[in-house]
Order: C-alpha cells, then sequence, then structure tokens
C-alpha cells in the first residue's frame, strides 16, 4: 500500500495515513481553510516543507531514506539505459562496419571490372595500330 499524506491548507503539519480513507470523505466543512488535501507519495506535485518545525526528526530520517531508495532506483534504472545505449551504439558500429565491408567489396569488383576494360582496351588499341 501506498502512503498517503495529508495536510489542512493552513500548514497544519504532514501526518501518516496508513488508512484507505478518499479526499472526498475526509472534509465535511464548507470552509476552504478546513479542507483537507491528500497527495500520493509518488505524486509529482508532492511539496514537502522541510523547514516546518511541526516535522519530527523520525519525519525527516523517514522521508531521506524514502529519497535515497528512490535515488538507488533511479541511478540502477540509469545504468541499464547507458549500457542498452551503448550496446546499441555499438550494434550500429557493426551494422556500419559490415556496410563499410559491402561497399568495399562492391568497390574493390568494379576497380577489377574497370582495370580489365582498360587492358583490353589497350589491346584492341595496340592491335589495331
Amino acid at each position: 500500500m501506498k502512503k498517503l499524506w495529508w495536510q489542512r491548507r493552513t500548514k497544519v503539519p504532514w501526518a501518516d495515513s496508513d488508512s484507505d480513507e478518499s479526499s472526498s470523505g475526509a472534509s465535511s466543512s464548507s470552509d476552504s481553510e478546513d479542507e483537507v488535501q491528500y497527495l500520493m507519495a509518488d505524486d509529482t506535485k508532492e511539496v514537502f516543507d522541510f523547514s516546518n518545525p511541526e516535522f519530527t526528526r523520525e519525519d525527516l530520517v523517514t522521508a531521506l531514506k524514502e529519497m535515497v531508495l528512490e535515488y538507488k532506483k533511479l541511478s540502477q534504472s540509469f545504468k541499464e539505459f547507458k549500457a542498452e545505449e551503448e550496446s546499441c551504439a555499438t550494434s550500429t558500429e557493426l551494422a556500419n562496419s559490415s556496410a563499410m565491408q559491402a561497399t568495399l567489396s562492391r568497390l574493390e569488383k568494379r576497380e577489377c571490372r574497370v582495370k580489365k576494360e582498360v587492358r583490353e582496351d589497350s589491346l584492341r588499341e595496340s592491335a589495331i595500330s
């Protein structure tokens, strides 16, 4: 289950909840100051105000540990992506190398044909003279 963080719009400190409450049932008051806002832990719009004095040391340590774990996951994903990118670059180089070999082979065959034609033309000229 994902952690659910909530904060009153009046800047009440964050709290950790393992309940499955929805934001629709969280506030019966129409007063916007008492409205509760729910955010999922992986929501990119989530804002942590670490300067808030209501945060406990445990809250900060937990948040830091979660950030470290997320960093490790992202770092591993980056390494895997880099390895795949390098593998693709190597494959492309090999493909380019194969294409270059094929082109070189065609050029060598063409060179042989041209040399043969030059020799034949040279023999014809000497036969005519």
